[in-house]
């Protein structure tokens, strides 16, 4: 599941860090784990968590020993977000009238 709308017109890499966190909203994800979920080197991901954080965007926490990154909730989408959108083709039958 994406992150919200709103938040998808920041950097390619903070967009797919907030995504992965999103997919693991209830436990958070270390750098490492993020790491083999976000498509982009260690350096690139920990400059998008320092700036989603500061964002206020994703809070870090300390579990165990180990930092645990996780999403605010305000970035994950609810059931009524999901709401897929129409595709070309819906558009082209709706205009049609099909």
């Amino acid at each position: 599941m994406p992150a919200k709308r709103e938040f998808r017109d920041r950097p390619g890499t903070e967009v797919a860090v907030l995504d992965a966190l999103v997919e693991r909203s209830n436990g958070g994800m270390t750098v490492f784990e993020l790491r083999a979920s976000v498509d982009a080197d260690i350096d690139a991901i920990e400059d998008a968590l320092e700036s989603l954080t500061t964002a206020d965007l994703v809070h870090a926490e300390e579990e165990d020993g180990r930092t645990k990154f996780t999403v605010d909730e305000r970035v994950v989408p609810s059931p009524e977000d999901d709401v897929p959108e129409d595709s070309l083709l819906d558009a082209i039958r709706r205009r049609i009238g099909l």
